[in-house]
This record gives structure tokens, C-alpha cells and sequence, in this order.
């Protein structure tokens, strides 16, 4: 029998708590009308034996207490709402307890924003991990020395999970599935609960917002300079100029202070309007190409895929409804 642990935090999302354990319960439930036993045990563990969510809207009544639990196979990380750190805080007596469990051999898997919690308790230190696009700059923030995969739907690293934003949850739990049963199951329950298998990567839903949360003023305003004339062609020189820097000083503290190479940055903005136009406009892709400062089609087309994981005409035809 595989022990799971669903942790009953304090800010969590209540469907990512209740999902996760309707999963592994329909998953047993599988392996019944096959005439197999149930794989899975799982629990709420709370610090309380209530949890209030939602201001008093949803109540968690965990069936188990933290100091009543023993060492899982499995320990889930539901997703968090609200400031991150203050959830964190609020939290934190979790955090201990995730540490000790993974070091005596728990596997532990964060939904979405769970995963500020798992960094929070150390165990993901020189790790990779994902999660919501829209806090990747509060993570990378506050945790430096995480490798954030914001780009990615899940990661899977020595006994550690997490899932990019929101319902990304779904792909994580049908891969923890097929870990602990097999591929056939992962299948069925994917089709049971009508979520699309094989979905890797969360680029194109990301909405580009450069980290500007630092202390370094002269760098906020080449931020936004190149925000504002991303359509010209700005060069590494003659923004260090802007900020009576040297270029490799200028270089150093930019990405110190927005985690990108200038070069990525401009990348990013400039893609992040083509996407803008993609999606509402009906102007054509060269035209676009151009308004948002490339001018060589295959280089557009290159940079653009590199960033969203898909190429113009497609993101085109995913978002825009008028085509």
C-alpha cells in the first residue's frame, strides 16, 4: 500500500487538496473493477483538525494530525493562494516536517505554487522545480538558489515534483499515476477525468513581466527603456551609455537584478508584443515582424518558438478567434 499525505495547509486552493485525493481514490477504485486490490492510502494531515479557506467559504477537517503521522510514501503540496510569503509563514511549521520526511525516504510533489513551501523547507537547494508562471519572479527572488523551470508543465528530479500554474496540477498527479502503476492507468485516468496526456511545457501561456522588483534604479529605467523602444534597434552599448556604465558593468548588474542577459530580455519583451498582436490583430506575420523589430522572418520565427514553444502561425491560430 502506497501512503499519501495531502497536506491540509492554511491559504491552500481547495480543489488542488481535494483533486489530489479524488485522483488516487478513483485511481483504486481502477484497480478494483480490474479484481486488484487499492494501491493507495490517502490522508489530510492538517496542524489543526480544521482548516478554514476561502474567509470561512470551504473547511478542511484533516483525519489525521502532523503529530500524529507517520512516514508517507508520498507527501502532496497543494497549491497556495494569496502573498506567497505570508502562505509560506503561515505554513511553516510544514516545512521541518517535509525536510525530515524526504531525508527518511517521502517523495514529495508540490501543486503549482505549493512549491514556494517545498523551497522554503531546503530541500529543493541546487533542485529544479516549476511552478505558476505569474510568481516565477517571486520565486527566483526569494529563492536564488532553486532552479525555476517556469517554462515547464511539471518537473521530476531525485524524488522530487512539482507542476507549472494552476490546473498544470492535473499532468503532475496523471504522471505520479503512471510512476506508482502503470502507463495503461495513467491512460485511463487521463480519459476519465477528460485531461490531455503528453503536455510538457507551459511557455506559451507565459505573460512576459521582467522582474523590476530589485533596488538597482539604473537598471529599472533600461527596463523600460527597452519596453518602450523594443521596436528600435537597441544595442548592449548603447544601453550601458543610457546608464553611464561600462558595458560589462552595465551587463553584470542587469542580470543581477532582472535574472536575464539584456539580449534575453529584449528577446522577451519583443516576442511578448508579437504575441499581443498574434492574438487580436489580423495583421500578417511579417507585418508583425517588423512593428516588434526583426527584420529577418526565420530569426523571428526561431526566437519566438525558442520562447513560447510554438511558431507564429500556430500560437496565431491557438489564440486568435478572427482567423
Amino acid at each position: 500500500m502506497i501512503i499519501v499525505y495531502v497536506l491540509a495547509l492554511r491559504n491552500s486552493v481547495p480543489a488542488a487538496v481535494a483533486d489530489a485525493g479524488y485522483v488516487f481514490s478513483t485511481v483504486n477504485e481502477f484497480l478494483r473493477q480490474r479484481g486488484k486490490d487499492p494501491l493507495f492510502s490517502v490522508h489530510l494531515v492538517g496542524q489543526t483538525r480544521e482548516v478554514s479557506l476561502n474567509n470561512g467559504l470551504f473547511q478542511l477537517r484533516p483525519g489525521m494530525l502532523l503529530t500524529e503521522a507517520g512516514l508517507p510514501d508520498l507527501i502532496i503540496i497543494p497549491s497556495m493562494t494569496g502573498d506567497m510569503m505570508t502562505a509560506t509563514f503561515l505554513n511553516k511549521e510544514f516545512a521541518a516536517w517535509i525536510a525530515a520526511q524526504y531525508k527518511r525516504g517521502a517523495a514529495v510533489a508540490s501543486l503549482c505554487t505549493g512549491a514556494f513551501l517545498l523551497a522554503h523547507s531546503g530541500i529543493l537547494k541546487g533542485r529544479q522545480c516549476t511552478t505558476h508562471w505569474a510568481y516565477a519572479n517571486e520565486f527566483r527572488h526569494h529563492y536564488p538558489a532553486v532552479t525555476l523551470l517556469d517554462e515547464k508543465m511539471i518537473t521530476d528530479q531525485h524524488g522530487l515534483y512539482s507542476s507549472g500554474g494552476s490546473n498544470a496540477y492535473w499532468n503532475l498527479l496523471l504522471h505520479l499515476v503512471e510512476k506508482y502503476t502503470d502507463r495503461a492507468m495513467a491512460i485511463r485516468t487521463a480519459k476519465y477525468f477528460v485531461i490531455e496526456l503528453g503536455r510538457d511545457a507551459q511557455s506559451h501561456f507565459i505573460i512576459f513581466q521582467g522582474l523590476k522588483d530589485h533596488d538597482d534604479d539604473l537598471i529599472r529605467k533600461a527596463q523600460e527603456q527597452i519596453e518602450q523602444q523594443h521596436r528600435d534597434k537597441l544595442t548592449v552599448d548603447q544601453l550601458a551609455e543610457t546608464c553611464h556604465l561600462t558595458r560589462r558593468i552595465f551587463e553584470r548588474r542587469f542580470k543581477k537584478a532582472t535574472r536575464h542577459s539584456v539580449f534575453e530580455y529584449i528577446q522577451r519583451v519583443r516576442v511578448e508584443a508579437a504575441k499581443q498582436k498574434l492574438e487580436l490583430g489580423r495583421s500578417s506575420i511579417q507585418d508583425i515582424m517588423y512593428e516588434v523589430g526583426y527584420s529577418d522572418i526565420q530569426t523571428f520565427r526561431e526566437v519566438f518558438r525558442d520562447i513560447t514553444g510554438m511558431t507564429p502561425l500556430d500560437y496565431r491560430h491557438k489564440y486568435n478567434k478572427e482567423i
